[in-house]
């Protein structure tokens, strides 16, 4: 149980989709924890695995003081789409708002290979969608229409960060993200 480097825009795990879990073992259990530690110590909302450079479908969260997991998930969105600002671990220091849908049915596992499934809304929700996200290779800003995409890689090549050390300081409005994970 350790904390872990996260892995930044740039890197190439982050572009690539997890594997399913197959065994739930040991090893599974120890990156649970070691996605928790480093999840809170960050601090964010939520970790992936791929984040960690583990390309595994498996992600953990801390929302509204409740913390968890999930394993293989598979969602059903539901609800009217809201646009509210979003960050990540791997994309520090920038956020833009971003769409989600309101509310979410998740099932998947738990780190012993028993069955889960989690019902979330707003912020919750948002999380579970970002994360299952980062399991497909897909990280938010890709959720931004083509104008705001490309705003936002402008921004990010100004502030001539090539994702290959750690947090930047600039002067942005998007500098402070209301979720990360």
């Amino acid at each position: 149980m350790s904390i872990t480097p996260i892995r930044l825009y740039g890197d190439p795990v982050l572009r690539t989709p997890a594997a399913s879990v197959t065994t739930f073992d040991k090893e599974l259990r120890t990156l649970v924890q070691d996605l928790t530690d480093t999840m809170m110590d960050a601090p964010g909302a939520g970790l992936a695995a791929p984040q960690l450079g583990v390309g595994l479908r498996v992600f953990t969260y801390y929302v509204d003081g409740e913390l968890g997991h999930l394993v293989n998930p598979d969602l059903d969105l539901y609800g009217e789409i809201e646009v509210d600002e979003e960050g990540c671990l791997s994309l520090p220091a920038f956020s833009w708002p971003t769409p989600r849908s309101l509310s979410v049915v998740a099932r998947g596992f738990d780190m012993y290979g028993e069955p889960v499934t989690l019902e979330g809304s707003n912020l919750l929700a948002r999380c579970i969608q970002h994360e299952t996200d980062h399991l497909d290779g897909i990280l938010f800003i890709d959720r931004l229409d083509k104008e705001q995409r490309m705003l936002a890689l402008k921004e990010i090549r100004n502030a001539d960060w090539a994702g290959l050390s750690g947090p930047i300081v600039r002067d942005s409005p998007h500098a402070n993200p209301t979720y990360g994970g």
